[in-house]
């Protein structure tokens, strides 16, 4: 199983039996201008809030690979809206087993608008069981400890956490949220793209290897086997 970085929030998760897009912003994103959107082929686009820094490129990629649409119950309704057919509806706790495994639609603590200022519901993060590995992908979120009953129920192999902090958890709660979740092993995400929420690289390193965690940052375009 391999998970490739296209900046920002936005990752595709290539599984034996699909291929899953995240929280799609890249072509109004400058640090990932050499992406190419057009060339992104998936089977399924997660989202898991409405702002427009995780959905820009959604509607133009579900309607060209014709891709199945997942997200809370009025995401999925107001991309309908758009002619968006291909379309499966879930709320914060609801889980469902997909073709390419099983996904729980799960808590996160932050607020979530469409672009044109229709609401967005719920705002929520992914737990995915796929290839036999667990991967929780958190979405915008602060520290909450809701990921205190995750990391007691599920044995989670991998935890996608924004750690840019000013909007999402910085990475001092980051590193808490690995205690609470019992996964040491974090992909970083929401990081560098604003002024906002522009990161020392280093010095987060040096932070999460001090608690005695493994935080990968990965390179836009990159590729990494999980």
């Amino acid at each position: 199983m391999n998970i490739t970085y296209f900046g920002h929030a936005c990752f595709l998760l290539e599984t034996s039996k699909a291929k899953i897009l995240f929280d799609p912003f890249i072509s109004p994103n400058e640090l990932a201008k050499e992406i190419d959107v057009e060339a992104i082929e998936c089977d399924y686009v997660l989202l898991s809030h409405g702002h427009e820094d995780h959905i820009a490129d959604a509607e133009s990629i579900l309607k060209r690979t014709h891709a199945t649409l997942v997200s809370n119950f009025e995401i999925v309704s107001w991309y309908e809206g758009k002619g968006i057919k291909n379309t499966h509806p879930m709320n914060i706790g609801g889980a469902w087993k997909f073709d390419f495994g099983w996904a729980k639609y799960v808590y996160a603590s932050h607020s979530s608008v469409m672009p044109d200022g229709t609401y967005g519901g719920n705002p929520g993060g992914w737990m995915l069981e796929v290839d036999n590995k667990v991967i929780y992908y958190a979405g915008d979120t602060g520290l909450n400890t809701e990921m205190r009953l995750l990391g007691e129920r599920y044995a989670i192999d991998w935890a996608i956490l924004p750690i840019g902090d000013n909007f999402t958890m910085g990475p001092v709660d980051a590193t808490k949220a690995s205690d609470f979740l019992n996964c040491p092993d974090i992909i970083g995400m929401h990081f560098d793209t604003f002024g906002y929420i522009q990161i020392d690289h280093e010095s987060v390193k040096d932070l999460f290897a001090k608690t005695r965690k493994n935080l990968t940052l990965m390179e836009i375009g990159a590729t990494k086997e999980l």
